[in-house]
């Protein structure tokens, strides 16, 4: 792995890390919900034999929508 490449993912991850410092309840619950139905969105994407991004893209709005909406 390229050196450029290493930085680059170390500094995606810790400004994903530091954006949810100042986050409300519902914030947090909608970013945590995208992110699990991003990921199983793409699995069953993979599994199933279909596009992973179309999977992931599903399953992050719907994921986004549902952590939104729950108390």
């Amino acid at each position: 792995m390229s050196r450029v490449l290493r930085f680059s993912v170390l500094a995606a991850f810790a400004l994903s890390l530091a954006a949810c410092s100042g986050m409300n309840r519902t914030q947090q619950r909608t970013l945590s919900g995208g992110a699990i139905g991003a990921a199983g969105g793409a699995a069953v994407g993979a599994i199933t034999g279909g596009s992973p991004l179309t999977g992931a893209l599903i399953g992050g709005a719907g994921g986004a929508a549902i952590g939104a909406l729950t108390r």
